[in-house]
């Protein structure tokens, strides 16, 4: 594996490179980084792929402009499209995770000449809606804490995850994975009662050790990243969801045309707060497969959270594999 910096859209992304044959990018949620894909990388290389393992603008050692229209999903779009581009593929199969799920699904729905398949984790692929998701926030969340529209105040969020890297991405991860959602379960926690006020850290779970999935030396590589930059990159692509409904008609009543896979941790917290809730791996097609019109593979992970590749990487590496065998 090595480092490549490549010309794409107009700025610098970092890649991690990896083995020869058909491309395949990998693009990661927030707060993250290339690393969340270091147990796919050789995995997928090997199968005989040539990997590229992202940092998404304002992440890592990509460029990190300062306006929030700079990381709209458009813009987020053209630097996948510019990754392609610098590495000489005429295509690609993208998987993204997290925020990195609507950045693929966006890429592939507004280039289908360019992306040959698709594959999403944790995020499944939604058309756009009647209003914007920031404006459908501010109705359900009404009076009540949600940190999508905590993340709307310039600086405010900034100060409180910045004055401790360390410390915010501990009780980050650990309070979204599958120990920290069954604690949150057991300990009624998480039930939006926190007070509109209140900072994103407060009444976050702190547990006194670490999960099995990652180690402390793991997690200080992502600290040394984010203390790189910062975070106003990262939490300009929650601000700039209302310029996306502005830019993207197009993906009005789209579906996802390419083959497309999609897996997702039985404990994600994004199936709740997205209202899906999966039952298992039938609901889970059921509930989503309208969006596509050529959904192959799906899996539902049991007692994995919101991290999924770095959760559960046997069964992740499983499912991608099949994946790209199927396309």
């Amino acid at each position: 594996m090595n480092f490549k910096i490549l010309e794409a859209n107009g700025i610098k992304i970092r890649s991690m490179i990896a083995g020869e044959g058909p491309l395949v990018v990998l693009v990661h949620g927030f707060p993250e980084s290339w690393y969340s894909w270091r147990h796919q990388i050789p995995i997928i290389a090997k199968a005989g792929y040539t990997v590229a393992a992202i940092d998404v603008r304002g992440y890592g050692d990509s460029d990190n402009p300062y306006p929030i229209d700079a990381y709209s999903m458009r813009n987020l779009s053209l630097d996948v499209i510019g990754v392609i581009d610098a590495l000489k593929f005429n295509d690609a199969i993208l998987i993204g995770h997290d925020w990195g799920g609507p950045i693929v699904w966006t890429t592939a729905a507004l280039n289908e000449d360019k992306i040959s398949a698709v594959a999403g984790l944790s995020v499944p692929f939604f058309p756009r809606g009647k209003i914007s998701a920031i404006d459908l926030f501010k109705k359900i969340y009404e009076g009540k804490f949600f940190y999508q529209l905590y993340f709307q105040k310039e600086g405010q969020a900034e100060s409180e995850l910045e004055n401790n890297i360390e410390r915010f991405l501990e009780l980050f991860y650990f309070s979204s994975d599958a120990r920290g959602i069954k604690y949150s379960i057991e300990n009624n926690l998480g039930k939006n009662n926190k007070d509109p006020e209140a900072t994103l850290l407060d009444d976050m779970p702190v547990f006194k050790t670490y999960p099995s999935w990652i180690t402390k030396k793991e997690l200080s590589y992502f600290v040394k990243e984010f203390s790189k930059n910062g975070m106003r990159g990262p939490l300009n692509r929650y601000r700039a969801q209302q310029i996306d409904f502005n830019e993207l008609l197009e993906l009005s009543n789209k579906k996802i045309k390419q083959p497309a896979g999609f897996c997702t941790g039985s404990l994600d917290p994004v199936n709740f707060f997205t209202g899906t809730g999966f039952k298992n791996a039938e609901d889970l097609r059921e509930k989503i497969g309208g969006n596509y019109e050529n959904l192959i593979s799906t899996a539902l992970l049991e007692n994995t959270g919101h991290w999924t590749q770095q959760e559960n990487p046997k069964e992740v590496n499983k499912f991608i594999l099949s994946f790209l065998s199927k396309v």
